[in-house]
């Protein structure tokens, strides 16, 4: 079966020759890095065949080292880049957003201090139908503004949205992940949403196939239907309580509500579907 991993970060070490984003010091999710090397290694022991690298946070908006890897192993990965929104040139950069090869889409954060408020401020207003316009998919981690979303999505019928994370963050795990799962639904008749069962591991202090968070990722994949979720990993972030390979399993071998076909879509086939990678 293909096995798409719908978010990987890889990054290299602070360095005066590739320093990291200002006020990005403690923001890597390990002590060392991950580099595609590793990454390729560590895919083939936990059986994923593809990934999507989305360059972490630390780098602002750099994607080269997801580019070089892609470039380099266009049959294995490919990017959804960094854009800075509110920099000076940002809307010229996203016109020649595909000519690099292996980049997808874009990936949007506004879950901290410094990109929360741009979603509703009007930094972002610009973004959204030029995105619409040229044809790329925009994944987002927006948790706490999902119904912010939604509006996006409706406004704009023909861009393709996806949810990290099925919007999950600190506040929707454990006990309060049903309510993360119920606050996700209300996006669900939205076609042009899609949705990450991303990092699922991360929002259970239960141990391995966190049992906790089944029933509300049941619920999110009956909601979408399997063709509109994709499994990923954010194989940095996983705790220690749980190895590339169970974030795996916890779909493929823990989940008895899932049938042979609809493990094939979330677990790549509708990433392929989506954003039109692998061919």
């Amino acid at each position: 079966m293909m096995i798409i991993d719908s978010q990987v970060h890889i990054w290299a070490a602070h360095s005066p020759e590739r320093p990291w984003m200002e006020g990005m010091e403690k923001r890597a999710h390990r002590d060392v890095p991950i580099t595609a090397d590793v990454l390729l290694s560590d895919m083939k022991e936990a059986g994923v065949t593809h990934t999507i690298i989305v360059p972490p946070s630390l780098d602002g908006d750099r994607n080269d080292l997801a580019l070089a890897a892609a470039q380099k192993h266009p049959d294995r990965f490919a990017v959804m880049g960094r854009l800075l929104i509110d920099k000076p040139g940002a809307q010229a950069r996203l016109e020649r957003w595909k000519s690099d090869a292996g980049m997808l889409g874009v990936r949007l954060t506004f879950h901290r201090d410094n990109d929360r408020p741009q979603l509703t401020n009007g930094v972002a207003d610009w973004f959204w139908p030029e995105a619409e316009r040229l044809g790329i998919p925009v994944m987002v981690h927006a948790p706490e503004r999902l119904p912010q979303i939604a509006d996006i999505a409706k406004r704009h019928p023909n861009l393709t949205i996806i949810v990290d994370h099925m919007g999950f963050a600190r506040e929707t795990m454990d006990d309060e992940a049903p309510n993360g799962a119920k606050r996700l639904l209300e996006l669900a008749p939205l076609k042009n949403v899609w949705v990450k069962t991303s990092a699922m591991p991360c929002f259970s202090s239960q141990n391995y196939p966190f049992p906790n968070l089944h029933d509300p990722i049941k619920r999110v994949i009956d909601g979408f239907g399997v063709e509109r979720c994709m499994w990923g990993s954010d194989y940095s972030r996983l705790p220690p309580t749980c190895t590339y390979r169970q974030c795996v399993t916890m779909f493929t071998e823990a989940m008895s509500f899932l049938s042979t076909s609809d493990l094939e879509w979330v677990m790549g086939k509708s990433l392929a579907t989506c954003l039109g990678w692998p061919k």
